[in-house]
């Protein structure tokens, strides 16, 4: 299924749903951080997804990490909480959602890479890669919240 990200952008649908999500900021001891390829909009992410009935939002982070990517997680923090009404994607099957993501951080405990329907690519990569990188504006921000040094509590926003 296909998505458009509108971000302030005059011309977005209005939201329909409101859907918590999760993403997970996850760094090996190389200090690289785990991407994703997104197949409904074709940009680098890390790796998350809606929190499903029955969950715990660790177990949602450690279930979308492992099934978008092959990793095994653990779940050892917050980095933040992003809710912009200005944030709303639009779904082929005419859900439009508001952005309601929490962003996790979390260290690989095992694994392997694998790509999955939703992750046609998967990889590690060096921070310093990042940068180049179709990433959206939106994820490049929780990425830049976690990657921070001098953050001492989450961001919510």
């Amino acid at each position: 299924m296909g998505r458009i990200d509108y971000l302030h952008d005059p011309d977005a649908p209005p939201a329909n749903s409101v859907v918590p999500a999760v993403v997970a900021f996850v760094q090996n001891e190389a200090g690289q951080v785990l991407m994703v390829r997104r197949s409904d909009n074709g940009r680098w992410a890390l790796p998350g997804g809606g929190h499903e009935v029955g969950e715990s939002i660790a177990d949602t982070v450690v279930r979308e990490v492992w099934e978008e990517t092959g990793i095994e997680a653990e779940v050892v923090g917050l980095t933040g909480i992003y809710t912009d009404p200005g944030h709303v994607m639009r779904y082929d099957d005419g859900e439009i959602r508001q952005q309601f993501s929490i962003c996790f951080r979390a260290r690989p405990t095992g694994g392997e890479l694998r790509p999955s329907g939703e992750t046609p690519q998967v990889r590690w990569v060096a921070p310093t890669d990042l940068p180049g990188l179709d990433i959206h504006p939106t994820m490049r921000l929780r990425i830049d919240h976690a990657m921070d040094p001098t953050r001492t509590s989450p961001y919510i926003g």
